[in-house]
């Protein structure tokens, strides 16, 4: 009986073990490869915010975070040897009405999935067309 009350434990401890030494694909997946707050001025050269990174080869995804002072119109321009993008993100505001008060959420608008055909830098242009006083963050993360 000993025995037993003796096992079931050690036999938990293993598979606790065991189960935490898995890798856990969701961590890779929603990986930040790029990331940038822009909330001041100082930050864009001649109105434009430009900065290089690397990407190896695959799908990758924008994410935004947004609010009702980010840019109404975000281009973003990405160029590497093998690949170049472009995109003109429109800010949309969606109502939402919970009977007792209304508030909005924010997203850009426009295609957020990307290709890489293979590892390389990527060179990245932000332009809030104007409007370098709105904070935005942008995010690239890996699909």
């Amino acid at each position: 009986m000993k025995k037993k009350i003796l096992i079931i434990p050690v036999v938990i401890i293993i598979i606790s073990i065991f189960v935490i030494s898995q890798p856990n694909n969701s961590e890779d997946k929603n990986k930040i490869l790029f990331h940038v707050t822009l909330a001041d001025p100082d930050q864009y050269n001649e109105g434009v915010y430009s900065s290089k990174f690397e990407l190896d080869k695959g799908d990758y995804s924008f994410r935004f975070v947004p609010n009702g002072d980010s840019p109404q119109i975000l281009s973003i321009e990405l160029e590497g040897e093998e690949f170049q993008f472009n995109e003109d993100f429109k800010l949309n505001g969606t109502l939402h009405e919970t009977g007792i008060s209304e508030y909005y959420t924010w997203d850009y608008d426009g295609k957020k999935i990307i290709n890489v055909p293979s590892p390389q830098e990527i060179f990245i242009q932000i332009n809030p067309n104007g409007n370098v006083m709105g904070s935005i963050s942008v995010d690239i993360i890996e699909n």
